[in-house]
């Protein structure tokens, strides 16, 4: 029988909920362990009790309720359901139990709770990428909070009993209690002013008249993050009905998805009055409307005392899960061992959100960024974020003092991407490089939504960043950072992604975005990833820029107008050893113009002086990649095109149908550093500080007066220059 129906049929015993209690019968090993004192005192690693073989411990699963427990939780957690044909040969089990914190600060050391943690001697190389996604490798279970007293602790990070219907009450009290204790963290909106309302056009759901009503500028509200999945004509708000629903009981229950429905019946449950839905609060078939909304939603989600994100279905008809009976299924696994009820966690709000639809779609997340307060229905269960804590259904954590703990709601969030008042330019960039990675790992129904749906994003970056410039509409342009253009130029594509098809546009003013931008392709993409790129030729090279190569940047207006870019320049020292100057790339002191084109560009293109030269490049591996999608992106080194020059001088990413030796126009962006040993200093001089430079590989557009990014990288400045490419500067347009 093959590996995977053995799998199968030795995870096919009955699983107990803790509806009844059977006798229980333990193998040898588990027979003799002591759970009671090994969750009252702990169990240091270094004191691990082994367990066994793990196909030992499955196979044992079917008497021996611990071995059940063990198998349930690492069939789950290594979701081995999704890989029949893994190999557990060889691979060890045993105990361990550590402390999981406190919430009580009058508590001693020797008082804190426990849980009981499985450690494998190795894990599954399918089972470690996939579970890095969410970066939860352990293998916990946790005692219920009923047999707390068994083990001389309190109630507290021990697991609760959940309901097949959510408790209305304990989300109240989590508000509550955030309300109360967290103070300036939770209600400080830190890039906007304390005291800006909401402007006299924003529309609210009155749930108690059930009628659209204009918001006062500083009403209390609630906001809904959720799944359209799909076109909503019937139950949007449009010129022809928005009078309608103004007047009491306009708003008509009947024609409204479950996920709203459900929403507004919450809200309303939780005594709170008025709720922000953009299907109904903005009028759909009005651009002017849906313009004005889209530039102030960072105001709206951030000003919302909290956010309901419906994360538990692909759809607004799918409901909020376990609001009203029937709507899930309690997924709770307990299972009575020595005398203690011991269950399997949930998993963590940020397991649990990965695995939903709603977190792959693209207008979600700066929902999910810029709200102060998320309560987050899943499949599993309701959790609530705050900026401070996290707290959900099946573990008691709520404290007003937020002490230490190690369980992990507090260790795995969903992501708080957006941090205030960054009190360098390395953690600004880094902030930026972070939310555009997250954002573009997700998808777009519209794909010309592409900058709407992160313009409340940039709206919050811009005014987050120590710029002088923060107003968004000069500071970011085609979701790219102008301020920092030197830095946010240089995205790469991920490399594990399938396809980077050019990003098509449906408005009149363009007919694609320009291709400098991460905005002109489908696909995730990644910031600080060159050092990965270039790690087999360049392991210590660093991917930040360290100096502007590039004296002045211009951009075409969507008028037509040629307009310089606030761009903050880099300028760094030399570190030169033995005081022997080291080769100088000499960037251009000219400026691009309009009168230096000659012409009218399309809208959106960059327009600079830099120098410009042809390299050859060679794919650095030509073995296929495996599986069922043709890899798009490879490494390529880079020569130079003399052929008595041989030696590799630079890395990129580019397109893998780029043939081998082919040859390439590459322009100079900027200067970055690398650490000693990266190249031939025999040959190409001693190494010094800025030591690289940052190119961008580049190709004739269809009009050949205009250039079209290809790929970003690196190549040594001494060889640069040793291969004689010191040329004249050029006026590049970039489009």
């Amino acid at each position: 029988m093959p590996l995977g129906q053995q799998l199968r049929s030795l995870f096919c015993f009955k699983v107990n909920n803790g509806a009844s209690d059977p006798p229980a019968s333990y193998c040898t090993t588990c027979a003799s362990i002591n759970i009671k004192r090994i969750l009252r005192d702990g169990l240091l690693k270094e004191n691990a009790i082994s367990l066994g073989f793990l196909l030992d411990i499955i196979k044992k699963g079917d008497h021996c309720v611990l071995c059940r427990l063990i198998s349930t939780l690492i069939r789950r957690r290594w979701r081995l359901d999704n890989h029949p044909n893994i190999d557990l040969q060889g691979i060890e089990c045993s105990l361990t139990a550590f402390s999981c914190g406190t919430l009580d600060p009058e508590l001693e050391e020797r008082k804190q709770s426990h849980r009981l943690y499985i450690y494998p001697s190795t894990r599954p190389s399918e089972v470690s990428s996939a579970m890095e996604a969410w970066a939860d490798l352990s293998l916990n279970i946790q005692l219920m909070e009923e047999d707390a007293h068994k083990v001389s602790r309190k109630r507290d990070l021990h697991g609760r009993r959940m309901k097949d219907v959510v408790d209305v009450g304990m989300i109240k009290r989590w508000i509550n209690l955030c309300e109360s204790e967290h103070g300036d963290e939770c209600e400080s909106i830190w890039w906007r002013a304390k005291d800006e309302g909401l402007p006299g056009f924003v529309r609210m759901v009155d749930v108690v008249q059930m009628a659209l009503v204009s918001a006062s500028p500083n009403c209390r509200y609630v906001a809904l993050s959720y799944v359209w999945g799909g076109p909503g004509d019937a139950y949007w708000t449009t010129k022809a009905n928005a009078t309608a629903r103004g007047s009491p009981d306009g708003l008509d229950n009947s024609v409204l998805p479950a996920t709203i429905i459900d929403s507004i019946r919450l809200v309303q449950q939780l005594g709170e009055r008025y709720l922000w839905i953009d299907a109904l609060c903005i009028i759909q078939d009005s651009l002017e409307d849906k313009v004005d909304q889209i530039h102030i939603m960072d105001l709206i989600y951030s000003r919302a005392t909290f956010t309901i994100c419906a994360a538990g279905g692909d759809s607004a008809r799918a409901g909020l899960p376990g609001l009203t009976a029937g709507s899930r299924t309690c997924q709770q696994h307990i299972e009575i061992i020595h005398g203690l009820h011991l269950a399997l966690p949930l998993p963590s709000v940020a397991q649990s959100v990965a695995q939903s639809t709603w977190n792959t779609r693209g207008w979600t997340f700066q929902e999910l960024v810029l709200s102060r307060r998320r309560v987050i229905f899943t499949k599993d269960e309701v959790y609530f974020e705050c900026m401070k804590d996290v707290w959900c259904e099946d573990v008691i954590a709520e404290s007003p003092t937020v002490r230490f703990s190690g369980t992990p709601m507090r260790t795995l969030r969903t992501g708080m991407f957006l941090r205030a008042s960054y009190s360098s330019q390395s953690m600004e960039i880094r902030n930026y490089a972070n939310n555009i990675k997250q954002y573009t790992q997700r998808h777009l129904t519209q794909e010309s939504d592409i900058i709407a749906a992160m313009t409340a994003l940039t709206n919050a970056l811009a005014r987050t960043s120590g710029a002088t410039d923060k107003d968004p509409n000069t500071s970011y342009r085609f979701g790219m950072w102008i301020t920092n253009l030197d830095y946010s130029l240089l995205w790469h594509p991920k490399l594990s992604v399938a396809c980077y098809p050019r990003r098509m546009v449906t408005d009149l003013e363009h007919s694609h975005w320009p291709t400098w931008t991460w905005a002109g392709w489908k696909g995730a993409v990644n910031y600080n990833q060159e050092t990965q790129l270039i790690g087999m030729l360049f392991p210590d090279t660093h991917s930040s820029p360290d100096e502007s190569l590039v004296p002045t940047w211009y951009m075409v207006t969507d008028d037509g107008e040629v307009v310089q870019l606030d761009v903050r320049k880099l300028s760094s020292v030399k570190i030169i050893s033995d005081d022997i100057p080291p080769p100088s790339y000499i960037a251009p002191v000219g400026y691009a113009s309009d009168a230096d084109v000659g012409f009218s560009p399309p809208a959106g293109t960059l327009i600079f002086r830099t120098r410009c030269a042809r390299f050859q490049v060679r794919r650095l591996c030509d073995v296929e990649q495996s599986g069922d999608k043709p890899e798009v992106y490879a490494v390529f080194q880079i020569f130079p095109v003399d052929p008595g020059f041989s030696k590799c001088v630079g890395s990129i990413a580019l397109p893998s149908s780029i043939s081998s030796l082919a040859g390439l126009e590459f322009i100079v962006l900027s200067r970055c550093s690398g650490s000693p040993g990266i190249h031939d200093e025999e040959f190409l001089g001693k190494h010094y500080y800025g030591c690289m430079l940052h190119v961008m590989a580049v190709q004739q557009a269809h009009d050949p007066r205009i250039r079209e990014r290809v790929g970003v990288g690196v190549i040594l400045e001494a060889a640069w220059l040793k291969s004689g490419l010191e040329v004249e500067e050029s006026v590049v347009l970039l489009a």
